[in-house]
């Protein structure tokens, strides 16, 4: 398969992509060296844990960003707010 680019538009989507793309490398190493026979165990044992952080750290990293982008709005209007006749 030829290479693909991905285009994030912001830093989370930058991070979610980058964790995703890790976690297929790890998924597709796993099913490799799985012995015949026991590739859907592995593959299973790996992936839910790994799928669980993953969205662990999609979900953190969100409420980061959504935390800092209100914290920014508070500062732009107490900044506005002091300002003459404010």
């Amino acid at each position: 398969m030829d290479p693909v680019t991905f285009r994030a538009e912001t830093p989370l989507q930058a991070l979610i992509v980058e964790h995703a793309l890790a976690l297929a490398k790890q998924l597709e190493q796993t099913a490799n060296g799985a012995a015949d026979g026991r590739v859907l165990g592995a593959v299973e044992a790996f992936a839910v844990p790994a799928g669980r952080e993953l969205v662990r750290k999609a979900v953190e990293a969100t409420l980061q960003a959504q935390a800092e982008c209100v914290e920014k709005k508070r500062t732009r209007r107490a900044v506005a707010g002091a300002g003459p006749g404010g």
